[in-house]
């Protein structure tokens, strides 16, 4: 590889049903590194302490209406949008971070937290538009999506990829992404514009995908996210 490997992610989210295969696979393989310690190096990420590297967002919006002839008219919307951290090209959560901990690997573009060196403060969550960062209150340490860069080494996808049955998802570097999906549609709500930190993610829209900003909608599942 050369300083110009860049890894990122490709989403269809037409092909998405909101199974949240991505999301568990990714909470599972965490608590597997805690539980049989073999790669020491890599964040843990306890089951249950509110931490979601992947998220599965439903949106959707619309209404019923009456129509004059008694009859009711619907333009009801919803899709669903997986989403974890896009190893931006400008990581925000980086620029933000004042110990360095956070910061962009040389090899593969995968942003990373240095565990040793932070202190907690969340500033790179405050300051990621994605809530990719997110803190372990139990360690008062940052965590987030780390590429599985140990499967990558491997020659291997990320658990996500690897767990998704409608194969709603891929990660390769970007260059070999937009061989096979080009450039994308562009971000759609609930996601922010890419324009604020150039994530490396290449969207398939869905359908009824709104433009990102949109207030056509809404998040339906915020519980889960």
């Amino acid at each position: 590889m050369t300083e110009a490997t860049q890894y990122g992610f490709y989403v269809d989210s037409t092909k998405c049903t909101g199974c949240k295969a991505c999301h568990v696979s990714c909470k599972d393989r965490q608590s597997n590194i805690i539980r049989t310690n073999t790669n020491p190096q890599a964040n843990s990420l306890p089951a249950l302490n509110g931490v979601t590297w992947r998220r599965v967002y439903e949106y959707g919006g619309g209404d019923w209406t009456l129509g004059n002839n008694g009859c009711f008219e619907q333009n009801v919307f919803a899709y669903y949008m997986s989403i974890g951290c896009n190893h931006c090209s400008k990581p925000v959560c980086v620029q933000a971070c004042p110990t360095g901990a956070m910061h962009k690997r040389r090899e593969d573009g995968l942003v990373h937290v240095a565990q040793e060196l932070c202190i907690g403060c969340e500033s790179c969550a405050r300051a990621c538009p994605y809530d990719a960062p997110q803190i372990d209150r139990e360690r008062k340490v940052m965590t987030k999506c780390d590429g599985c860069f140990e499967r990558i080494a491997q020659g291997r996808k990320p658990v996500c990829v690897e767990s998704c049955p409608l194969r709603a998802l891929d990660f390769d570097t970007m260059d070999n992404l937009r061989k096979k999906y080009g450039e994308g549609d562009g971000h759609i709500a609930p996601l922010p514009s890419s324009s604020i930190t150039n994530p490396n993610l290449i969207i398939k829209a869905n359908i009824h995908g709104r433009p990102a900003g949109s207030n056509e909608g809404a998040i339906l599942n915020p519980s889960e996210v």
